[in-house]
């Protein structure tokens, strides 16, 4: 995503109501997201949403990982959230996948 791309707010809330919609304990992709919204390619800008989503208020955003199910980086209250709901991590910290990916 371009740094001076202005991303329009409905775009922005059409991300957060689907990271609204992660059932609690399970967890979606960045891409799942994106594909959810008719946007396969726009992974990374969902990403980037997640990140900033709390200027737009209380999402559970700790629900969204990586494609390989990696938790974001730099933020260890995460795992913590998780782990509440019932989401165990494997040893490498990473979230199970076929266990707890949301099917939608």
């Amino acid at each position: 995503m371009n740094k001076n791309h202005v991303i329009d707010e409905s775009f922005i809330y059409e991300i957060l109501s689907v990271v609204e919609e992660i059932p609690i304990g399970h967890v979606a992709t960045y891409g799942q997201i994106a594909r959810l919204i008719g946007r396969d390619k726009n992974a990374r800008v969902v990403g980037n949403v997640v990140a900033q989503a709390h200027h737009y208020g209380h999402f559970p955003c700790h629900r969204v990982v990586n494609y390989a199910g990696r938790l974001a980086p730099n933020w260890p209250e995460q795992a913590f959230l998780l782990q509440q709901e019932g989401v165990q991590l494997k040893e490498n910290g990473y979230v199970d996948l076929k266990q707890y990916q949301w099917n939608c």
